[in-house]
């Protein structure tokens, strides 16, 4: 039988939110129940994959090819020169990849999953909250759709959150961990940047909360 994790994957795919980033009330609670709704297009569709997927280099990062991979890819030190300052977290979405920003002119580069055709979105935020394990509540809204889904759900193996979330400005976006590891590298999402758990515990223990998340598409 496939696992409670294995099921909400497949019902539940990614982030679903606005196209563009969308600014929640001044009342937002990065904890509470408005963010983490994984609901997609449909209801029987399944992650979407764009195969024209395009790429693009940040700094002196590799291409990130377009097909699903097959292999983890590599957390590792890349040669980074821009002008951002040591601590900034830059994503770059037509590469699929993280940057973690060192000093001398280098970064710690991890593979992400990224916001799938129609979904990807771009700006400078700073990290607002940091969560271990989060837990998951659906809307409201999610919940008038979907009424199987689960109304909470601890944070956990199993929950499609993974092991640590870190809060993007006043948006519900989220870089997040995953239960679906051979989702990282693809787009997959629906703004929400996730990583395998073992590479989000590694961000997570490196980025301070109010450091900048750059977006780049």
């Amino acid at each position: 039988m496939k696992t409670m994790a294995t099921a909400l994957a497949g019902i539940l795919g990614a982030c679903v939110l606005a196209s563009t980033p969308v600014l929640a009330a001044s009342s937002y609670d990065p904890f509470g129940t408005g963010g983490d709704d994984y609901y997609p297009e449909t209801e029987y569709s399944q992650p979407a994959y764009d195969p024209y997927g395009y790429q693009g280099t940040v700094g002196q990062g590799a291409q990130a090819a377009p097909q699903a991979q097959v292999a983890p890819i590599p957390r590792e030190i890349v040669s980074f020169r821009s002008e951002y300052k040591p601590g900034t977290v830059v994503v770059s979405t037509a590469e699929r990849r993280l940057y973690f920003v060192l000093p001398n002119g280098e970064a710690i580069r991890y593979g992400v999953g990224v916001g799938r055709p129609g979904f990807t979105w771009s700006g400078t935020k700073t990290v607002t909250a940091k969560r271990e394990w989060p837990s998951w509540t659906p809307p409201a809204a999610m919940i008038a759709r979907r009424p199987d889904l689960p109304r909470y759900m601890a944070g956990g193996v199993e929950n499609p959150l993974g092991a640590r979330a870190m809060y993007i400005g006043n948006t519900e976006y989220r870089i997040h961990g995953s239960n679906e590891p051979d989702t990282i590298g693809q787009a997959v999402s629906s703004g929400c940047i996730r990583m395998t758990n073992d590479d989000v515990t590694d961000l997570y223990e490196r980025v301070k909360v109010g450091a900048k998340v750059v977006v780049l598409n």
